[in-house]
């Protein structure tokens, strides 16, 4: 079992922070996709195009093109295990695509994993910033300037009309994904989320779940991000996207205020027997373990639960994952032994911060 630094800690250093309205926002996230002029997409590249292209793109952090940023580490992935590969999407610092990709993939990562650059993925290069909170203007910004340091040392494929080039036509042009992470459960509860998800559709932007396009959204976790990526300059899809996440913001923390007001006894009950369960459950499987901790994320900020600090949620919703529990506990995990070690780990983790302790 490896023991990377990213695999032993549930919460990157970055979501240790909170940020502003984080009781709503989660994070923010925006991601560039770019590909090197003169070189073949990574769907019709040989293994030795790829290593090419690797050894230019980790040629730029090694050299100091990035010491702007702080210290990087360069993680290959053929040098880690399925399961190192599997925590590192379950923390949203590579993707599934990448996890797969066993010939020339790697990801160089900030100290605190804040910037995940991704190498020979969809596209040769995703630069990632993550912020804690609503600071999605401020995740562009550091983004941007990375661009300009890759930029300066690679030439990017590029179009005078289209714009950045890029394996899937929904990138072309700016290759900008912007989004924020929001929990909105107050929402779910008072069943208007259809409603505010269907006007988010309208405006060019796209929902998803905890794990981008295709999943679920567990534990009232819904991804807000931009759809067009061409015609659009990068601040026209930043400022759409922040103006409608600061409406959704005021949707939910009105339907909060209203639970409070005309169901708080229902409203307590709910978020108590949560909190309760996960004390004391045997067996927990995650589809559970989420919603359940998102009554106890929304206790937490309402100050119904006040004994539980907010990031106890973030922390918890990644440690429950398969991969991280599996790395947790050093074993590989039937299904059924992982409901009952998730639960043991949420015991444990409550009765830590029950009895005044914090969380390493």
């Amino acid at each position: 079992m490896t023991n990377h630094r990213f695999s032993s800690d549930a919460l990157s250093d970055w979501m240790k922070g909170t940020g502003p309205e984080s009781d709503v926002v989660i994070s923010s996230r925006v991601r560039l996709a770019r590909n090197l002029r003169h070189q073949p997409f990574p769907l019709l590249a040989t293994t030795a195009q790829s290593s090419e292209v690797l050894e230019q793109l980790t040629a730029v952090s090694a050299s100091g093109g990035l010491d702007h940023f702080g210290p990087f580490t360069t993680i290959y992935l053929k040098d880690i295990s399925e399961l190192d590969k599997r925590v590192l999407v379950e923390k949203h610092l590579i993707s599934p695509n990448l996890a797969n990709e066993s010939r020339a993939g790697a990801v160089v990562l900030s100290q605190d994993e804040a910037i995940s650059i991704m190498i020979n993925e969809e596209d040769h290069l995703r630069i990632q910033c993550l912020h804690p909170g609503f600071q999605i203007r401020e995740a562009w910004k550091i983004a941007n300037d990375l661009d300009d340091c890759y930029e300066a040392a690679i030439e990017f494929a590029f179009d005078e009309q289209k714009g950045y080039l890029t394996t899937c036509p929904t990138n072309v042009g700016s290759g900008l994904r912007a989004s924020v992470m929001m929990h909105l459960p107050a929402l779910v509860l008072t069943q208007q989320i259809n409603r505010i998800l269907s006007a988010v559709s309208q405006v060019g932007l796209t929902v998803r779940g905890l794990y981008g396009e295709g999943s679920e959204a567990l534990g009232n976790l819904f991804q807000i991000s931009n759809q067009i990526t061409l015609g659009q300059s990068e601040e026209e899809i930043i400022d759409n996207l922040y103006g409608v996440a600061k409406q959704i913001i005021e949707h939910e923390k009105a339907a909060r205020r209203k639970l409070m007001n005309e169901s708080y006894r229902r409203l307590e009950d709910r978020i108590k027997r949560s909190y309760g369960i996960l004390s004391y459950a045997s067996i927990m499987d995650s589809k559970e373990a989420a919603q359940r901790l998102s009554d106890v994320r929304l206790g937490a900020d309402l100050g119904i639960l006040p004994q539980v600090a907010p990031h106890v949620y973030n922390e918890l919703l990644i440690m429950t994952q398969p991969g991280f529990l599996q790395h947790q506990f050093e074993e590989m995990l039937s299904p059924e032994d992982r409901d009952i070690k998730r639960a043991e780990l949420i015991r444990e983790h409550l009765n830590t911060f029950e009895h005044g302790g914090a969380s390493q």
